[in-house]
Order: C-alpha cells, then sequence, then structure tokens
C-alpha cells in the first residue's frame, strides 16, 4: 500500500469519441456535493469564531448551543490558504492526467466521508479539501486499478511536492485506522446517495459509475503552478502544513 508502486508504461487508448471525452458524471456530482459540505463547514466555522471558540478547539456545548469548530485531526492536509483552483476543476485534472477509473473517485468520497464521522470535530473546508481528494483518490487509484501512476506523479497533478504526498499518504492510513477496503454493497449504497443527489438537484436523469479499467494513456502534466502549494508554514503540528 505505501509503496510508490504503479505501472510506469501505460498503454495509450483511442482517441476519445465525445461522449467519452466528457467530464464523468461522477465527478459533477462529487464536485457538487464537495463543495456544498465545504460551504456549511465554513459557515459553522464562522459561527464558532463568533461565539469565541479558537481555530483548534474542539465540539463543545454551552449556553450558546452546540459549537463546531476545527480539530486538529486534519492538521497534515490544513493549508494557509487555499489553493486558486476550484473543488470541479481539481477533479476534472485529477481525472485528466491520472486516468484512474471513475470509481476511485467513489471510493476516493467513502474514505472522506469515514474520517467525517470518525472525527466529527474536525470540518472539511476549502483549506483541506484538495489535499484530502488528491490522497484519497490516489490511495483508491491503488486498490482499485490494476495499472495507477507513483506518488510522483499525482504530487505533481495536485500541485503538492512528492515528500509531503507521502506524509499525507500515511496520515490519511492511519486515521483510517488502515479501513480502505470498500465492499460492494457500500459502494453500491454511496452510488445511490450520488444519484440521488444528482436527481434532486436536476443535474441529470442518471448516474453510471464505470468498473476499473486497466486503459490508460501517458499524459504530460501541463503547470501546476496555479495549484502548488508549496508555500511553507513552520508550526507545532505533527506535519508542516503548507499553503
Amino acid at each position: 500500500m505505501l509503496d510508490e508502486g504503479g505501472s510506469g508504461e501505460f498503454h495509450r487508448r483511442p482517441e476519445p469519441s465525445a461522449a467519452d471525452a466528457a467530464t464523468p458524471r461522477v465527478l459533477t456530482i462529487l464536485s457538487y456535493v464537495l463543495e456544498k459540505l465545504v460551504a456549511r463547514n465554513e459557515q459553522l466555522l464562522v459561527l464558532g469564531r463568533r461565539h469565541g471558540a479558537h481555530d483548534h478547539g474542539l465540539m463543545s456545548n454551552g449556553e450558546g448551543g452546540p459549537r463546531r469548530v476545527l480539530g486538529k485531526n486534519f492538521n497534515a492536509f490544513h493549508g494557509v490558504r487555499a489553493p486558486n483552483i476550484s473543488i470541479p476543476k481539481y477533479l476534472e485534472r485529477l481525472y485528466k492526467y491520472t486516468n484512474c477509473s471513475p470509481s476511485c473517485f467513489v471510493v476516493g468520497y467513502v474514505y472522506i466521508d469515514r474520517l467525517g464521522h470518525k472525527y466529527p470535530d474536525s470540518l472539511l473546508v476549502s483549506l483541506n479539501v484538495h489535499r484530502l481528494l488528491v490522497t484519497s483518490v490516489m490511495v483508491a487509484s491503488k486498490m482499485l486499478d490494476d495499472a495507477h501512476y507513483d506518488n510522483a506523479f499525482y504530487a505533481r497533478v495536485g500541485g503538492v511536492s512528492n515528500a509531503e504526498l507521502n506524509r499525507l499518504e500515511l496520515e490519511l492510513l492511519f486515521l483510517l485506522d488502515f479501513g480502505v477496503n470498500v465492499s460492494a454493497r457500500v459502494f453500491e449504497s454511496y452510488c445511490q446517495y450520488l444519484e440521488m443527489e444528482m436527481l434532486s438537484n436536476n443535474i441529470g436523469t442518471t448516474l453510471k459509475i464505470e468498473k476499473p479499467s486497466m486503459n490508460s494513456s501517458s499524459s504530460t502534466v501541463d503547470d501546476a503552478t496555479e495549484i502548488s502549494v508549496e508555500d511553507t508554514n513552520d508550526t507545532s503540528s505533527p506535519s508542516q502544513l503548507l499553503d
């Protein structure tokens, strides 16, 4: 799991048809779900600060009602400011260059949702969502796809250093207690949830999650400086907090 393995040679697939070239619907609905969750969580942070909560406090129940503020469990993924790329564009970038199967994005979302249930005091916000996404999708690709790029390539696509992504992978695995297996039943339940979200928000009429595929193509990654998170900050947290 922790090896930076994966095939360095990929077969180039034929020129895609217009339908194949379109962004998978799962990326569209995941973008919507994640953006809605991030917006809600950041509103909770604002509310917590107005009640005098601290950024790294825990959930507390006082006279003013439940206060939910940013916990410490996601510190390794937390930056000093959000990258200059939206969640939809970031997901499209990961899909475009890594060619991981669309199923990897569903399983990556399962990991993030598991973290949310396990650490309810730690919120998914704009300062950590990109790192959590690239790490979760990369781990999912190692679990699902027979051929996948290594950590160094994912790091370049995701706008982080290779060393940082290695640390984030370890952090994610320990936060999940290495619970990275997703059963067919759980996978189907998440697909059904995403399908209902899609229908209820008029995003489409059907949602088809493709099976993991061996077919990949070698891609040249364009300049990632617009999403680079290499501006480091020295902190007392277990890992450096990168922008």
